[in-house]
């Protein structure tokens, strides 16, 4: 996908370090489309200095407006480190396929993937930290805030809730098939895009506490990937 041929809309202004120097076509800046990226998962990569040294860490994410929310335990070091006041990298990236070339130099994968930064924020409105936990479930499951116990005073004051605003972010996509060189098209090697679905098995009963309740519609149906058409692959994208 190029950036001819990206959403256009509202869009992220470009920095040094957001502006795409390689495959830069595939730098997109729509805030829509990186929303849709973030709004698809509930995962993410939190890169911060703690002590000096470079770490990263998967975690869960709930976006609410032009903020995504992390919280965790109050001795969390990831926490504490990226709320000193440093500006943290953060990663999501959605998987839509592997790409199955003829020489094995042209494989490659295709994705949309977002990076932004940012400076942590502690939320510590009682009311921002219960919408965040709202905001955290729905990522991962939409209905069950309204099903579950909510946190209770206790529960949020041993919780450390940060923010980080959605003020630099760039997304980058791969899409459409294979980019063989011409000497290699009558390969007698099968070529094409193995596509890239998550798929959830049968949910199992707790064993424990009340058995009465039934299973809800949200738990049936459960996709975490939002129900959209797949976006049209191209010919005209090059190799990762």
């Amino acid at each position: 996908m190029s950036t001819e041929n990206a959403p256009q809309g509202e869009a992220f202004e470009r920095t040094e370090r957001t502006t795409l120097t390689r495959r830069a076509h595939r730098g997109i800046y729509d805030k829509d489309f990186i929303y849709d990226v973030l709004d698809g998962t509930f995962m993410c990569n939190v890169a911060y200095l703690h002590n000096g040294s470079p770490m990263v860490l998967p975690t869960g994410y709930g976006r609410m407006g032009d903020y995504i929310y992390i919280h965790g335990s109050n001795k969390s070091t990831m926490l504490s480190s990226a709320l000193s006041g440093q500006e943290v990298c953060v990663l999501v990236t959605l998987v839509d396929g592997i790409v199955l070339a003829r020489a094995l130099y042209n494989h490659s994968v295709n994705y949309r993937t977002v990076v932004l930064y940012g400076v942590p924020e502690e939320v510590t409105d009682l009311e921002e930290k219960r919408a965040s936990f709202k905001a955290y479930a729905d990522q991962i499951v939409k209905g069950r805030y309204e099903d579950a116990r909510p946190p209770n005073d206790k529960e949020l004051a041993t919780t450390t809730v940060m923010r980080i605003p959605l003020t630099e972010a760039v997304a980058k996509m791969r899409a459409g098939p294979a980019m063989d060189f011409d000497k290699d098209l009558d390969r007698d090697c099968w070529a094409g895009e193995l596509f890239v679905k998550q798929v959830f098995s049968e949910a199992v009963r707790d064993p424990r506490g009340d058995q009465t309740a039934q299973m809800p519609d949200y738990v049936k149906n459960y996709e975490v990937l939002p129900s959209k058409e797949r976006q049209e692959t191209e010919n005209t994208s090059d190799n990762v």
